[in-house]
C-alpha cells in the first residue's frame, strides 16, 4: 500500500471541508438534541408539513411578505408550540415573536437582537445566508447570545428566555 507522504492530521483536516449537509446530520430527526423543549420543537414544527390550525393570520401574513409556504407552516406551528400570542414582522415592537425579512437590512439585525432580548421575545431572522454580510451579522448575534440558537438553513431563531446557551444548526 503506497503511503501518501501526509500526516493523519493533515488528513483529517480535509474534514473541515464537508458539504454543510453532512455536518448537520446529527441533528436530523433531533438525534443529538438533549433539550426537550427544542427535540418538541423539531418534531412538531420542523418535521410537521400540515398546517395545525388553518385559520391563523400569521401563515397568510408571512405568504404577503413572500415567504415560501413551508417555512410559513413551520412558523405558524411554532406559534401554537410555544404558545405564543402575538407577532409582529419587520417592527420592534411589544410581541412574543418579532420576524425580521430580508426587508431588514443586515446593519440593523444586531438592533432586533438586542430589542428582543431586552423585551425577552424570540427573534426569527429569515435567510440568514442571503449574502455574507447578513450571514456576519448573524453569527455575531449567535456568538454573544447567552441562551439558545436553532439555525435551520431558512431562518435562525434566536430564543430569549429559560434555556440554556446551546446551538443547533439543523
Amino acid at each position: 500500500m503506497k503511503r501518501s507522504g501526509r500526516t493523519l492530521k493533515q488528513r483529517l483536516q480535509d474534514l473541515s471541508y464537508l458539504p454543510s449537509y453532512i455536518r448537520r446530520a446529527r441533528y436530523f430527526r433531533g438525534h443529538g438534541v438533549h433539550s426537550p423543549y427544542i427535540y418538541k420543537i423539531v418534531r412538531q414544527v420542523f418535521m410537521q408539513r400540515k398546517l395545525y390550525n388553518p385559520e391563523c393570520d400569521i401563515y397568510t401574513t408571512l405568504e404577503e411578505h413572500g415567504i415560501a409556504k413551508r417555512r410559513c407552516v413551520e412558523l405558524a406551528n411554532l406559534m401554537l408550540v410555544c404558545e405564543y400570542r402575538s407577532w409582529i414582522i419587520d417592527s420592534m415592537s411589544e410581541a412574543d415573536i418579532i420576524i425580521a425579512t430580508l426587508d431588514i437590512r443586515y446593519p440593523n439585525l444586531e438592533a432586533f437582537a438586542t430589542y428582543a432580548r431586552s423585551i425577552g421575545a424570540t427573534l426569527c431572522i429569515m435567510s440568514p445566508y442571503n449574502n455574507r454580510e447578513r450571514w456576519e451579522v448573524c453569527q455575531r448575534i449567535i456568538d454573544c447570545h447567552p441562551s439558545t440558537t436553532v439555525d435551520n438553513r431558512a431562518y435562525l431563531l434566536i430564543f430569549n428566555n429559560h434555556l440554556p446557551r446551546q446551538r443547533f444548526c439543523l
